[in-house]
């Protein structure tokens, strides 16, 4: 696990919030296999470390050890294919208020891992909480990134927008991503690179951090996002939400 920095562990020391009732997913979306080292990892370390010394529930899951089966329904299973881990790591997403998905950069976008992933959460997108919303409401999210080309705010972009239009709120500086000198070089946890003592990378990371953190608290407190003019099953009852619908006659 990462070791904070002296300014990191001045913010937890002071921090007057308690988070200790929220949980955090990391969905490390590396091409990596374990026990095969990610560098996606080191930076997750970071955030994984902040959470953690505020008394925050983390998990991380390394999707490319996991048989997820590619396609937009909750189980593949009941679609054709063999096996699917994809309902058991979903019951993960589903269990956490934060959702940080994390990539590698390969020629310019985030990883086929990732595709996957976002893909998979899609699947559950039209599904409701109880009341009626869409059921990742009332959860946050963020996205981490690393790599030795550009495409960082590019792949950050993609993520979050992916993750608001299922439902997630994202919050300020929501991401933070390392990236080495263009082409061959060090990777983020290589001797040398300067990736871990990098100050743009490990304040983005702290900020991003604290914002889920601030974000889900807020969220938590209020009992969830409002549920007017939002729920999908009052919608299909006919419920219009103040909606006029014009006429052109």
């Amino acid at each position: 696990m990462a070791s904070l920095n002296e300014k990191q562990l001045d913010l937890c020391e002071k921090s007057r919030w308690d988070f200790s009732d929220l949980k955090t997913l990391f969905i490390n979306c590396t091409l990596k296999r374990s026990p095969e080292r990610s560098h996606t990892q080191g930076l997750i370390d970071i955030s994984q470390a902040i959470f953690e010394k505020n008394g925050v529930s983390v998990d991380v899951v390394r999707a490319v050890d996991y048989d997820i089966a590619y396609g937009v329904w909750p189980n593949m299973t009941e679609h054709g294919w063999d096996k699917d881990d994809w309902p058991a790591i979903l019951e993960k997403v589903m269990s956490a208020n934060i959702l940080v998905i994390t990539s590698p950069i390969w020629l310019g976008e985030k990883s086929s891992v990732c595709t996957k992933v976002i893909e998979r959460l899609y699947a559950s997108s039209g599904q409701l909480n109880e009341s009626g919303q869409y059921a990742y409401y009332g959860r946050v999210g963020g996205a981490l990134i690393t790599g030795n080309e550009d495409g960082a705010k590019h792949c950050c972009m993609n993520i979050l927008y992916s993750l608001q239009h299922l439902g997630y709120v994202i919050p300020p500086q929501a991401d933070a991503a390392w990236l080495g000198e263009a082409g061959p070089g060090p990777s983020y946890l290589d001797e040398g690179s300067g990736g871990q003592e990098n100050d743009f990378t490990n304040r983005n990371t702290t900020f991003m951090t604290w914002n889920l953190l601030h974000m889900a608290r807020m969220i938590k407190d209020a009992g969830g996002i409002p549920a007017h003019g939002n729920q999908r099953s009052e919608w299909d009852a006919g419920c219009r939400f103040d909606f006029e619908n014009p006429d052109y006659r």
